[in-house]
């Protein structure tokens, strides 16, 4: 499960978007409430005490350094992992280096999924909403449907594929606890932001603190 649901929340992002398109993006703003909720909650639940749990604070710079990744990342992203992308829709060339940013982001978090099974829950929910919005990106591009859809196969399997490298070679392994901070610092700024950006002129309407206030009761107890 835990190779096969983040893969899976990708193609379901994806499938929403080909099938419902514009119509589905206002219900979005409610999963990625729930999903930045979820992950913040998980990270806290999860994460940090496996991180510190032999006391090193060095751990703290790993961490850090995850959030200032995600920053840079996000510089190229053009902040997919938000639910939102801040790309011209007419421009007719492929954004390479925002490709490459999500996959990047989407290996790095899949490193520590094949030992923490409540965190990949919530990994595979964040999935869903960046899914919609670069599928739609895609669909509404000059490009052919074929290569859209292999381009969104290939951002499903990093995830998985991030699992099986950090599974198999024995130097993500022995890096693993230092692993794990990088992608608790990553995951604890797409999470901050997320919440803060659910809400509409800073102001949170009621949906959506119930939303979040239920995802986080459900990272602590998943």
């Amino acid at each position: 499960m835990n190779f096969l649901l983040p893969f899976i929340a990708v193609i379901l992002g994806a499938g929403a978007a080909m099938l419902f398109k514009s119509s589905a993006a206002s219900r979005m703003k409610l999963l990625l409430a729930f999903s930045g909720a979820f992950l913040l909650s998980s990270v806290a639940s999860e994460f940090l005490p496996e991180i510190y749990e032999n006391g090193d604070h060095n751990m703290g710079i790993y961490l850090i350094a995850g959030v200032f990744l995600q920053i840079i990342l996000e510089f190229f992203s053009k902040g997919a992992e938000h639910g939102h992308l801040h790309i011209h829709k007419e421009s007719k060339q492929f954004p390479y280096l925002l490709f490459i940013s999500l996959c990047l982001h989407a290996l790095l978090e899949g490193m520590p999924l094949q030992e923490n099974s409540g965190m990949v829950y919530g990994i595979a929910i964040h999935k869903i909403p960046i899914a919609f919005i670069f599928a739609s990106f895609l669909m509404n591009s000059a490009m052919a449907k074929w290569k859209a859809v292999v381009i969104l196969l290939l951002f499903a399997v990093m995830s998985p594929l991030g699992s099986l490298l950090a599974g198999e070679l024995a130097f993500f392994e022995s890096y693993m606890t230092p692993i794990k901070a990088i992608v608790a610092g990553i995951v604890l700024h797409v999470s901050t932001t997320l919440i803060l950006e659910s809400s509409e002129a800073h102001k949170f309407n009621l949906a959506k603190i119930v939303v979040m206030l239920i995802a986080a009761i459900l990272g602590f107890l998943v």
